[in-house]
């Protein structure tokens, strides 16, 4: 790795650790640079501004995460196991201190709107993982091309999102929240388990209810 490269990585970690530690409210060019290790002088030379920095840091420790748990999300078959790894995936976050820094990134983008698209982004590269999966394990349920997969994976990703922040006030209760997840999960597997003309009366029964949905916006 370049020096400058080097120093580019010391200040993009440097700054995900000072928002984890000091919270945004106290990020600087200073703060940052100190934790880096460099002159606050770089902050500037390499990234332009400080919310430029730390709108590059959240995309670069969200590619960072997202590539380490790609094998494990590539390997899961059904949605209990996809469940599996999102606790996983909760826990070690929470040790890691990441979450601290989702929180006050997403307390920041509400006053500092330059930081809302790079937060945006990080979690894009999450639901985009997310998808990928949902769209593999609904293959061949009777959910398959009745549920908006793109949609799901959102839905999916602003629930954990909002667990992780939950569970700072209410650990019990997020983790109620985690079970009636997988209670959910396990009711794909009930209707795997019916036959035929079982399934095709959920399938008929969904497109209805989907039917009904989409009338009433366009009335």
């Amino acid at each position: 790795m370049s020096p400058s490269a080097d120093t580019r990585t010391k200040l993009l970690e440097g700054a995900l650790r000072t928002v984890a530690e000091q919270g945004i409210a106290k990020v600087s060019a200073r703060s940052i640079a100190a934790t880096a290790g460099v002159n606050q002088a770089l902050v500037f030379y390499h990234f332009g501004s400080v919310d430029d920095l730390l709108s590059a840091a959240f995309r670069h420790g969200a590619e960072q995460r997202v590539a380490r748990y790609r094998e494990r999300l590539d390997r899961v078959r059904t949605l209990s196991e996809l469940l599996e790894v999102g606790r996983r995936l909760h826990v070690a976050e929470r040790a890691e201190g990441n979450v601290a820094v989702l929180a006050q990134l997403l307390a920041g983008a509400q006053t500092q709107p330059r930081l809302a698209p790079a937060t945006a982004a990080g979690l894009a590269l999450w639901v985009e993982e997310i998808e990928r999966v949902l769209v593999r394990v609904l293959a061949g349920t009777p959910l398959a091309g009745l549920v908006d997969a793109s949609g799901l994976a959102r839905a999916v990703a602003s629930a954990f999102v909002g667990l992780e922040l939950y569970e700072g006030v209410d650990a019990d209760g997020a983790l109620r929240a985690l079970d009636a997840l997988d209670q959910l999960s396990g009711l794909v597997s009930v209707l795997e388990e019916l036959g035929p003309v079982g399934r095709r009366a959920v399938r008929a029964r969904l497109r209805r209810g989907s039917g009904e949905r989409d009338g009433g916006q366009r009335s």
